[in-house]
């Protein structure tokens, strides 16, 4: 197990690139993968926390002003861009409803452990990822219903307290682990944790591919213009974030370019409307591809544009 997880993590990028089509090559296993969801993001969550360096983290959390920038990009800016973009194009209403949610949704958990294995700031996409996803429930439904005239129902509290405790338990763990791992050794450890952290994502990207396999044989067209729209929106979204906050210095912003373009659209789904287009459900799940496969793409792209920093502590693992 332990060469496996050295294996996975050592060759993250191209394991990802592979395993994203797991969830099409077998449906069935979509069935299996989803009760595993909960307790999945927890470890996700858990050793991302093992993975990053603590003073780093604490140290963007003592600059609430600018996670707090990021923070509205992310839940404010980007949406509208996206919805006054989308509104000059003649796409399919399912399509723009899809993209505009993408757009508004907080980033995918496992942002902050691609930003490791890509050389970023994995603590800061750590941060704003959680503090977004904590502030969605007071975002998205007011959005969704200005921009697109559709209700959705999240309840406020019940996610909350989720979120909270799903934290806190990652945070008790990833201390202990810690503690039991050695400062020493953990850049030691790097590569299994990774390797951890990408075979909990296949678990996420078999589960959300349920029913695509079935829609693509039926409606092969709609799902190849769906997916077409998805790795053009993820990397537009992701430049246009990097552009903006340039001036953060090329390594955070190309941070923040990566959490606005990978979007944690599942956590919506819950709170559509009965009767809501599956359309839109579709594109949330061809949207996983490119979150799974630009990362192997972008890679030579990110080693020559990312230069290490003095207070990156937690070295990243040399991916091949």
């Amino acid at each position: 197990m332990s060469r496996l997880l050295a294996f996975m993590g050592g060759h993250a990028t191209w394991v990802l690139f592979v395993g994203v089509f797991l969830g099409l090559a077998l449906p069935s296993l979509a069935t299996l993968a989803r009760p595993l969801l909960a307790p999945a993001v927890a470890v996700l969550l858990t050793a991302t926390l093992v993975r990053v360096n603590w003073q780093v983290m604490l140290g963007h959390l003592q600059r609430p002003g600018l996670v707090a920038v990021i923070v509205a990009w992310l839940l404010l800016g980007a949406p509208l861009a996206a919805a006054a973009v989308l509104a000059f194009l003649p796409l399919p209403g399912p399509l723009t409803t899809a993209l505009v949610l993408m757009a508004a949704a907080p980033p995918i958990l496992s942002a902050a452990p691609i930003a490791l294995i890509l050389g970023l700031d994995g603590a800061l996409a750590l941060v704003v990822g959680l503090i977004a996803t904590l502030l969605t429930p007071f975002t998205v439904p007011p959005l969704a219903l200005a921009l697109l005239g559709l209700e959705l129902d999240i309840g406020v509290v019940e996610f909350m307290s989720r979120l909270a405790v799903v934290v806190a338990v990652a945070v008790v763990a990833a201390a202990i682990i810690r503690r039991l791992i050695g400062r020493e050794r953990l850049p030691r450890v790097a590569t299994h944790l990774d390797g951890l952290v990408v075979a909990v994502m296949l678990i996420f990207a078999v589960a959300i591919m349920d029913g695509v396999t079935a829609t693509l044989a039926e409606r092969p067209a709609t799902v190849a213009i769906w997916l077409l729209a998805a790795f053009i929106a993820n990397p537009a979204l992701q430049v246009v974030g990097a552009l903006a906050f340039a001036w953060l210095g090329r390594r955070r912003a190309l941070t923040v370019g990566l959490v606005s373009g990978n979007c944690n659209m599942g956590l919506l789904l819950a709170a559509f409307p009965p009767g809501t287009d599956h359309d839109v459900v579709l594109y949330f799940a061809v949207a996983q591809l490119p979150m799974y496969m630009l990362p192997a793409v972008l890679l030579p792209l990110y080693r020559r544009l990312v230069v290490p920093e003095a207070d990156s502590k937690n070295p990243t693992v040399q991916i091949r």
